[in-house]
Parts: C-alpha cells; sequence; structure tokens
C-alpha cells in the first residue's frame, strides 16, 4: 500500500524586493512528500533550500514573498490561510528545528515555559499537564535530570543540549512533517551523530516525515530516502539517495559528491573542487544556472555508494 501524499509544492517561486532589484530565490521549484518519508535537500549556500521551506511554513521576512505555484499540505492550499489558520498548523502539524538554538531559544523564558507553551496552545493542557509532558519530551531526546532541568534557561544549556531542547518543542505536539534546516552545523561530530540517530529513531515511533536541509552529503545518505540538490533557486537533480551517489547525473551533483573526503580513498589524491563562483540571482543567464562549460569536465574518481 503507498503512503499518502503529505506534501505537494508545484511550480513555486519566491522572491525578495531590495532596493536593488527582485532577487529570485527560488525558481518554479516542484516537489512531494510522502507520509513517513525522509527527504533530503542539499546544495551551497544561496542555493534556496532554506527559503523554500520557509515558504512552506509562511515565515517569509518582509521583503520575502511567495510570487507563484502552489503548496498543498494534506489536501490544504497553505499559500490561501490565514495568520490564523497558519498558527494552527505550525508548531503542531507542522514542526521546525531551527539552524541555531540559541537564537531560536527565547534566553528570558525557562525551557520548560518554551516547551509547555505549544502544548497548552494547541493540546488544551493545564500547567502541570504540560509541565509533566515537557519532562517526557526532554527524557525522550535524551536530557537527563529532566524535571529539574525544565527550569534552567538556554544558557544553562550546553549546545548540543539545546538543539535536544529545540527537537523536544517541535515533537511537542507529535506533528506530522518535521522540518530541520541544518540542526547539527554548529555541532561536533559526535553530537551531529547523536542528533541524526535521534531523529531516525524519533521518525521511526512517531511516523512523522522529515524534510532535512543540510551541507553535508554524508548525513542525507543516513537519513533520507530521496536526496533533492538545489542550485541558485532550481531543483537540478532529484532522485533516491542511492542512485544519487551510484549514479549522479548533474555537474553540480558530481562536484559536491567529488569535495567529499574517502575513508578508502588514497591519501595523496586532492578533493575535487568547483571554480568560480555562484550566479548573481539579480540576472540569472538563461537556462540551467550551472550551465558554463568550465563545469562539465567535473567527474568522481569511483562509484559512490550508500
Amino acid at each position: 500500500m503507498e503512503n499518502k501524499r503529505l506534501l505537494d509544492i508545484k511550480d513555486l517561486r519566491v522572491s525578495f524586493f531590495t532596493p536593488g532589484g527582485e532577487v529570485k530565490a527560488v525558481r518554479g521549484v516542484s516537489w512531494h512528500l510522502d507520509e513517513g518519508e525522509a527527504i533530503g535537500i542539499v546544495g551551497e549556500s544561496g542555493s534556496g533550500k532554506s527559503v523554500s521551506v520557509y515558504a512552506v511554513m509562511r515565515l517569509l521576512q518582509n521583503t520575502g514573498k511567495i510570487v507563484g505555484g502552489s503548496i498543498e499540505f494534506d489536501g490544504k492550499d497553505i499559500i490561501s490561510l490565514s495568520e490564523k489558520e497558519m498558527r494552527d498548523i505550525r508548531g503542531n502539524k507542522i514542526a521546525m528545528i531551527f539552524q541555531d538554538p540559541m537564537t531560536s531559544l527565547n534566553p528570558v523564558l525557562t525551557i520548560k515555559r518554551q516547551i509547555s507553551e505549544a502544548l497548552q496552545l494547541h493540546m488544551g493542557m493545564n500547567k502541570d499537564e504540560s509541565r509533566k509532558r515537557a519532562a517526557e519530551l526532554l527524557e525522550m531526546v535524551g536530557i537527563p535530570e529532566a524535571d529539574t532541568r525544565l527550569d534552567d534557561y538556554p544558557h544553562q544549556f550546553s549546545g548540543g543540549m539545546r538543539q535536544r531542547a529545540m527537537i523536544a518543542m517541535s515533537l511537542a505536539c507529535n506533528p506530522r512533517l518535521l522540518i530541520a534546516d541544518e540542526p547539527t552545523t554548529a555541532l561536533d561530530v559526535t553530537i551531529q551523530a547523536q542528533i541524526v540517530e535521534l531523529v531516525k529513531r524519533l521518525r521511526d515511533e512517531i511516523g512523522m516525515a522529515v524534510i532535512w536541509i543540510t551541507h553535508d552529503l554524508g548525513v542525507v545518505a543516513g537519513l533520507a530516502d530521496r536526496m533533492m540538490v538545489m542550485y541558485a533557486g532550481h531543483v537540478v537533480e532529484e532522485a533516491p539517495v542511492k542512485e544519487v551517489y551510484a549514479d549522479p547525473r548533474h555537474p553540480y551533483t558530481l562536484g559536491l559528491l567529488g569535495s567529499l573526503p574517502r575513508l578508502d580513498g588514497i591519501r595523496e589524491d586532492r578533493l575535487t573542487s568547483i571554480e568560480g563562483l555562484p550566479p548573481d540571482l539579480l540576472a540569472l543567464p538563461p537556462g540551467c544556472p550551472f550551465e558554463p562549460a568550465s563545469y562539465t569536465n567535473l567527474t568522481l574518481p569511483t562509484t559512490y555508494s550508500v
């Protein structure tokens, strides 16, 4: 039995209107996500990864605007919903782990207050019920002495613990979709691996779908079912993870994979680099923005596998 389509994005276009002109950050992107599925979105900074999911959450900055396309979540047109209707979805049916927990958590509110707010708002719990559930969530994400730590402030948590607290907040209402926007970027590799394993375990237990945005292709290999590569606001390649690693089709994907160090590689081999600079989003050339002939010689030394 096939899973039900949860998120369906068609021809999404997002622009930022600046004094210098219209920056077309996302240009005609189309993709979908089924219930319980995990998709990884990779690409360099400025490729449109985060902007595309911020559009799903309707959290674009004042200068940002959805200028075309459609976003359907569970059969509902996200773009046409009122702000009140979106508040019922954010943190309830769709949750998000932001990139930097130190700036995403409110420094003057306790961890308990920040987790229990969603429980009281969306699930109608009272203070005692929300505190008990908040402690359970902290235990679920691996924070010891959870009931005591609930009364701490964000600055009293380490970086890894703050990120775990963010995950606890996002899972408070058992969302159907979890969006993780580079949640392990500022963490060391040990904590990073723990966070990835935690999300994988919770995905299996809760059955939620996951969108994982990252620069790290290794994380995508261990977490996602499908992989989407973005460049200059376009999706340049999309396929199951194993297919992308075994048989990448786009020169940019080749460049990303070639830049990865390999445990089985020859030590003297140099990593592949992508010459030049990303294109100006104010004046993109027609066709594929990665078109320049200098990029067509990018090759992989050997076949990658997952």
